[in-house]
């Protein structure tokens, strides 16, 4: 089904075509119809499935064509991180830019000059709020947010907002919101405590179901056994194999974030980290230049494992195991985007082995156990039903750089 055939406003019509799209994916096809319809929506559907275009079309559409105060706010969209607040509000600047439709991204980390561009916002009206939880409850308990005219309200990455701890925050936002009104909910997962969420916040929703329970099969999935002492050696032997384009390298604590990406720089790896201790905006700016292509090495936390949105990362190593399957998904997911083909090595040390078996379980085989080059000595043994053991047949090769 092409764009087209939704009937969207013409000046939406010309944003999109100015976007490139012209196919819609699944998740599109199936929620498009039942949100300009006015149905609730409970949607499992990953990052990369095309949700935030699925979302946002809709609401702009209803936006132009259907009468609304253009002095409060009429839309609101709850996301778990600034990183995906930033993505969304970058690509409804796309979409919309010939239709004259306000919206502000609004969370937390900027200066105090943001903070009073948003209040200003909240305060005179804007027709689309991104918003992360936190920063919403600041501007709310300051009395001036204008929400008594709003008529949707979207829920993205709902069981990420959950598991960071903000059902509390989320429950007391909507109580600011008019019962009258259209839910959206955005969910990878959908474990009990999102079906209680649904159930307290949504009427009658149209269900869809277009959750990703396992990585695309173009992407090539292997796993090295070593000790911890071995992972940055290995990481470095890695990235002098190949002339990589893009890499991601993904660890589980913001320390390892920083003793890697330090690791990398004294190697002269053109390398940078995106972690919690740095501020908003040079987190923006890292991100930015990994996008541009100026940079080739992104070392991050989980922060980043899901509303990133980036093409041709050709290389993602975990370098830590995640923490559960889920995360897995998404970490591996941000490469072969867009039908390319992508690598993800992941990092397996003794005390992820028990860890590293779920995840395993969760995709319904082992992933390949690469050698490891016998330079890096010995390394663990492979735990009984921990996934099959390195063979001569797996050994890597890698191809020099030119």
């Amino acid at each position: 089904m092409d764009f087209i055939d939704f009937g969207f406003d013409d000046d939406l019509m010309d944003g999109i075509d100015a976007m490139g799209y012209v196919t819609a994916t699944p998740v599109q096809e199936k929620v498009i119809p039942a949100i300009i319809e006015g149905r609730d929506i409970i949607a499992a559907a990953q990052t990369g499935t095309g949700k935030t275009a699925a979302f946002l079309l809709p609401v702009l559409h209803k936006l132009l064509t259907q009468p609304h105060d253009a002095h409060t706010i009429n839309s609101m969209i709850i996301v778990p991180t600034r990183e995906l607040a930033v993505q969304i509000a970058q690509t409804l600047e796309g979409i919309s830019y010939f239709t004259g439709i306000s919206s502000i991204a609004v969370y937390g980390g900027g200066s105090g000059t943001l903070f009073a561009t948003e209040r200003k916002a909240l305060a005179t009206g804007a027709d689309i709020v991104i918003c992360t939880p936190g920063r919403m409850i600041s501007h709310l308990n300051m009395g001036y947010v204008k929400l008594d005219g709003l008529k949707y309200l979207i829920l993205d990455e709902a069981d990420r907002m959950l598991d960071m701890g903000f059902f509390e925050d989320i429950i007391k936002i909507i109580s600011y919101m008019p019962k009258d009104r259209q839910n959206l909910m955005f969910s990878a997962t959908m474990p009990p405590a999102i079906r209680k969420l649904a159930n307290s916040i949504l009427t009658n929703p149209v269900e869809v179901n277009i959750a990703i329970s396992k990585p695309p099969e173009q992407i090539v999935q292997e796993a090295f056994i070593v000790y911890d002492a071995q992972k940055i050696p290995l990481v470095k032997y890695v990235l002098q194999q190949k002339e990589f384009t893009s890499v991601l390298v993904f660890c589980s604590s913001k320390i390892n974030v920083k003793q890697l990406t330090e690791e990398l720089r004294r190697a002269k790896f053109a390398v940078d980290q995106i972690q919690s201790d740095l501020e908003q905006e040079k987190r923006e700016q890292v991100l930015l230049d990994f996008k541009n292509k100026k940079l080739k090495i992104l070392v991050a936390t989980d922060i980043l494992s899901r509303g990133i949105d980036i093409e041709d990362i050709d290389l993602v190593i975990n370098y830590d195991v995640p923490h559960d399957g889920e995360d897995y998904i998404h970490r591996i997911g941000r490469t072969a985007r867009a039908a390319q083909k992508g690598t993800a090595y992941t990092f397996v040390s003794e005390r992820e082995q028990g860890k590293f078996k779920q995840i395993e379980q969760l995709l319904g085989k082992p992933v390949t156990k690469a050698v490891v080059p016998e330079q890096f000595g010995p390394v663990p043994e492979l735990r009984e039903g921990a996934g099959s053991h390195p063979g001569k047949k797996r050994k890597k090769n890698f191809k020099k750089k030119k």
